[in-house]
């Protein structure tokens, strides 16, 4: 099964990454929060989908990331808001592939630093993250509306690097 990745469409993408989130993830959000998102940072989101199991043609959504990328004090921070995998799909490196596509973007656009928060007791996403190079910065107490903790998980600049010359060779930004 090919699973494809593309950029956030618009507002006819917004139903498929609410029923994403709503169903996998235990925050719940509200619609303004999405449109916060995605409309002030449409570019930082992406959408994961696998052929449809009807032959209807239309592909089914899988996988989502939601980002935002804004100045904090000197330093242009990168925010993963959320991420999110149908549970029959994870395990395949969609998370990872989604997290990576938007992180690229966000480094691209001149992030020095990429954030997020996760659940303290979620071993996957804890370890989904810190195989990319996120580092545990701080534990959040009572973080959640359900009243769990969180850390908050900081990607070091020099790792980010370190991805970008792998994926360009050694090449640096010009890949020439």
């Amino acid at each position: 099964m090919s699973i494809t990745y593309r950029p956030y469409a618009g507002p006819s993408d917004l139903p498929s990454v609410m029923a994403l989130v709503e169903h996998e993830l235990s925050e719940p959000y509200v619609i303004y929060t999405y449109r916060y998102f995605l409309n002030g940072w449409p570019h930082l989101a992406y959408m994961a989908e696998s052929p449809s199991p009807s032959c209807s043609g239309k592909a089914e959504p899988v996988g989502c990331i939601v980002c935002k990328q804004d100045a904090h004090g000197p330093a242009l921070r990168g925010y993963i808001a959320m991420l999110s995998v149908s549970r029959q799909f994870r395990r395949q490196g969609i998370g990872a592939k989604l997290a990576r596509l938007a992180i690229g973007r966000m480094k691209s656009e001149g992030a020095d630093e990429v954030m997020l928060e996760t659940e303290y007791d979620n071993a996957s996403a804890l370890r989904l993250y810190e195989s990319l190079g996120f580092i545990r910065e701080k534990r959040l107490f009572r973080f959640y509306l359900n009243g769990k903790d969180a850390f908050r998980l900081v990607l070091a600049p020099a790792v980010a690097e370190g991805e970008r010359e792998r994926e360009t060779g050694g090449k640096g930004k010009g890949g020439s």
